[in-house]
């Protein structure tokens, strides 16, 4: 996740909350992919009380100073990449494109 303006980039596991994996210091990953499991969550339990047949692509959090995005992996059911980008630094249209790069690219 090395491209401009990025601060801090994790893997999660939605059903227990774990970051996988991570890169970046501006925060506690562990703690925000803890918190952004309950995003995901909550978002997936609306969507089927609400009867969508869809998918979540991703979920977008517009801070003044940051942006941060949780893209749930399309191939991996429970886990997600959680971004955090410096919204002065970075591009937004740019960045969702290089997670969906990295997703495309996971092996596990």
């Amino acid at each position: 996740m090395g491209f401009d303006g990025v601060l801090g980039a994790a893997l999660v596991d939605s059903t227990s909350g774990m970051t996988l994996a991570q890169s970046g210091t501006v925060f506690d990953l562990e703690v925000a992919a803890a918190g952004n499991t309950e995003v995901v969550r909550s978002k997936m339990k609306t969507m089927k009380a609400l009867g969508l047949k869809d998918e979540i692509e991703d979920i977008l959090v517009s801070l003044g100073k940051q942006y941060h995005i949780i893209r749930p992996v399309a191939n991996k059911a429970g886990l997600f990449f959680y971004v955090v980008l410096d919204r002065a630094r970075s591009n937004l249209a740019l960045a969702r494109r290089k997670v969906l790069d990295v997703e495309a690219g996971l092996s596990m």
